[in-house]
């Protein structure tokens, strides 16, 4: 995926997650310990940036995977973990779509998930998932923001959530689905997650 901003000179700008934005997405995930901590118990350790590289769901290949950052600026603010064609070739799976908080409700979240979902359409996938831990209101108002349906969360506890490994403290997490059409999610449409 190329780099591109959401729109605008002063929006968001979304790339590729780079070797040297490493320690940028570390302090990202460290800031982020409020997330963190609902979904697997723990707070953010130095491993968790290697660890993206290599979590996939079953069936999935590198290929398939998206490590992008958000960028304000120069300063990386976010991070996105996706797979491309899982659960199957139509959609696409989100592990993680996280914010510093000192980016939150500035609308660069907004901008940024519009855009991602878009793409995903202009690629041809029908639907993106996610998961959200149950305790973590603040994600699962965004995936309703964003037009997911989320589902209470589900008794299976197999090895994997979302596209990537379960951790041993990861339960209650709920399962969001956004259904796609072919069109721009940035259209206006109210059932596209346009305001």
């Amino acid at each position: 995926m190329k780099q591109f901003p959401t729109s605008g000179a002063a929006a968001p700008m979304v790339r590729p997650m780079r070797p040297e934005d490493e320690p940028d997405v570390a302090r990202v995930l460290a800031a982020c310990d409020d997330y963190l901590l609902a979904a697997t118990g723990f707070p953010a350790l130095p491993a968790d940036v290697q660890s993206l590289y290599y979590s996939l769901p079953d069936g999935a290949d590198f290929e398939q995977k998206h490590l992008l950052v958000v960028c304000d600026g120069a300063t990386v603010v976010g991070v996105v973990d996706a797979v491309a064609g899982h659960p199957d070739r139509l959609g696409c799976s989100v592990g993680l779509f996280l914010l510093d908080p000192k980016a939150r409700r500035t609308g660069i979240g907004t901008r940024v998930a519009r855009h991602l979902l878009g793409e995903a359409a202009t690629r041809g996938m029908r639907y993106v998932t996610a998961t959200c831990p149950q305790s973590w209101a603040p994600g699962r108002a965004f995936l309703v923001k964003m037009g997911f349906e989320v589902s209470a969360p589900a008794q299976d506890a197999g090895p994997t959530v979302g596209n990537r490994l379960r951790f041993p403290a990861e339960e209650g997490l709920c399962t969001a689905v956004r259904n796609l059409d072919g069109a721009s999610a940035d259209d206006g449409h109210p059932d596209r997650g346009a305001p």
